[in-house]
């Protein structure tokens, strides 16, 4: 974890927390994810014309990324239309450092050293007390089925960082696997939208048109430092990293939607910070 990843990836928790921002700001998520898809899509296409194609081994890890990632979008569509951005978004992101630092010693056999796992474990507590303090602070009863599919959506989450480990480590070019994963996944919604809505697609997207675009366009930049950062280091401490997003989520609901950021968070905040330092000394 060197101060250059770290740099990479803490940008990337910033731009993702806006692009989901921008996502939860669009009442309708089949138009907000419409668009997401479809600006996604542009810029992986503008990318495979400059980046190598992916070597054959990245190829089943890349199409089985590809699927994780709609699931994944599904179930932040459904957490984003039943729940507040303060309560689904920390879950949702909380849920998956854990999640990964098990599937990569599994799947990868990247056991982190006790520096990295002690910096994993605290930043995970930060997450985990940002995530609570959005239950608590949303002033009423938690809807549990959107916390449900929070959590679900965490769990997606986890899966596909594990598989992006593998085949973008695989791939030869992070640009190029990053290109074609989002031509593979990112037109999976905006065709159901075609397909559901018709004639009528046209006429909603338009008053939206730019806010999910520029989101789409956020998203690949987002995740396109992750998997280059997945190259560099072991996959736990990238995933704890990335979910600073939380922070940046959590200043984003505080400042556009109102919500409370509180002593909680700032705690939350201070052992994030905690454990980004006791990575950086075990890398």
């Amino acid at each position: 974890m060197t101060p250059l990843v770290v740099a990479a990836v803490v940008t990337a928790a910033v731009v993702h927390a806006s692009w989901n921002a921008l996502a939860h700001g669009i009442k309708d998520q089949v138009l907000a994810f419409t668009l997401v898809g479809a600006g996604g899509t542009l810029c992986g296409a503008v990318l495979a014309c400059f980046a190598p194609l992916p070597a054959a081994a990245a190829w089943p890890p890349l199409l089985v990324s590809a699927a994780l990632h709609v699931v994944y979008q599904l179930l932040l569509m459904r957490s984003f239309g039943l729940g507040d951005f303060g309560q689904v978004y920390p879950i949702a992101r909380g849920t998956a450092p854990l999640v990964v630092t098990v599937l990569a010693a599994v799947f990868v056999h990247e056991t982190p050293d006790a520096w990295q796992l002690a910096g994993v474990a605290v930043a995970s507590a930060g997450l985990v007390g940002v995530a609570l303090w959005g239950i608590r602070g949303a002033g009423r009863r938690p809807h549990w089925g959107a916390l449900a599919a929070a959590v679900a959506t965490g769990l997606a989450i986890a899966a596909y960082t594990t598989v992006d480990g593998i085949g973008v480590r695989a791939a030869g070019s992070p640009l190029g696997y990053i290109a074609w994963l989002m031509l593979l996944e990112g037109l999976a919604i905006p065709a159901y939208a075609l397909i559901t809505r018709r004639g009528r697609i046209v006429a909603q997207l338009r008053p939206v048109a730019l806010r999910g675009l520029l989101g789409g366009a956020l998203s690949v930049l987002a995740y396109g430092l992750v998997l280059w950062a997945q190259t560099k280091a072991p996959l736990a401490p990238v995933a704890a990293l990335r979910e600073s997003s939380i922070i940046a989520g959590a200043a984003i609901g505080a400042l556009f939607f109102k919500e409370r950021f509180g002593a909680p968070r700032i705690a939350a905040s201070v052992l994030m910070v905690g454990g980004i330092a006791l990575m950086l000394h075990g890398g």
